[in-house]
């Protein structure tokens, strides 16, 4: 009853929201082709959610998405990893980790579909680049948050650097990790849906632009709400994911 009660003013603003929209749309007399009302759009949402070549477009932009993801967490973590336990590592690497998050990555697509082709590959790490940042700091955050007596614990008991890793960096720094890997799967979703804007031939992003080229508004608005929903459960799964492996960290706080 209660998380009905929470949710509830939110359902109402939805509502509300749409049905401002339907009947702007109904009085105002706008073209559908400029843009369509919601009843419009219901109307073709079943069809192309389900149609065989949305599928596939939906499947190739979610395998850019979780394989960009994958890259921007191992190299995310190895190179926090590097920068938390050696300050000569972080001045040497600091230029390029600043020049990596302000150049503009829509300047970078064209060069890696020239490196890579229109393929997967490029989307891949257009993702994978825009999604580094956060598990990179965090991680960093993460190992610097170690606690000196537990350290100093680990040193008297003569631990290895296997050891140290294992059983206190990673377990100190993971709650830091696993919130930067959910920004980062919001980033990937959207580096992968930008690459494919700009030089692809598969991919939601590419249909998107296909769509909008043949006028088709009511498509293109069905195709953002995939989008949208795409990278909402992608999110919630880590959301997820991240209440299941740190809920000793929950417990912890809650005893303190």
């Amino acid at each position: 009853m209660n998380s009905l009660r929470s949710s509830l003013p939110g359902l109402v603003a939805v509502v509300l929201f749409f049905l401002l929209w339907q009947g702007y749309c109904e009085i105002s007399g706008i073209s559908p082709l400029i843009l369509p009302p919601p009843s419009r759009i219901a109307l073709v949402f079943v069809e192309v959610t389900f149609d065989r070549t949305t599928l596939y477009h939906a499947y190739v932009t979610l395998f850019e998405t979780l394989a960009g993801f994958a890259l921007a967490t191992v190299f995310g973590m190895v190179i926090g990893w590097v920068v938390a336990i050696s300050p000569l590592m972080e001045r040497a690497l600091h230029p390029f980790i600043v020049a990596s998050q302000v150049i503009p990555k829509v300047a970078l697509v064209p060069l890696f579909v020239l490196w890579f082709g229109f393929g997967s590959t490029s989307k891949v790490i257009v993702a994978a680049v825009i999604a580094f940042f956060p598990v990179m700091v965090n991680t960093v955050l993460g190992l610097r948050s170690v606690q000196p007596g537990h350290a100093d614990v680990f040193r008297a008991l003569r631990a290895t650097t296997f050891q140290r890793i294992l059983l206190l960096q990673i377990p100190s720094a993971l709650p830091a990790i696993l919130a930067g890997m959910e920004m980062a799967i919001v980033l990937a979703t959207i580096g992968a849906v930008v690459g494919e804007y700009l030089g692809s031939s598969s991919g939601l992003g590419y249909l998107a632009v296909a769509t909008m080229n043949a006028f088709q508004t009511d498509r293109l608005f069905v195709l953002i709400i995939l989008l949208t929903l795409m990278g909402f459960v992608l999110y919630m799964a880590m959301a997820w994911l991240r209440g299941l492996l740190i809920s000793w960290s929950a417990d912890e706080h809650a005893a303190r």
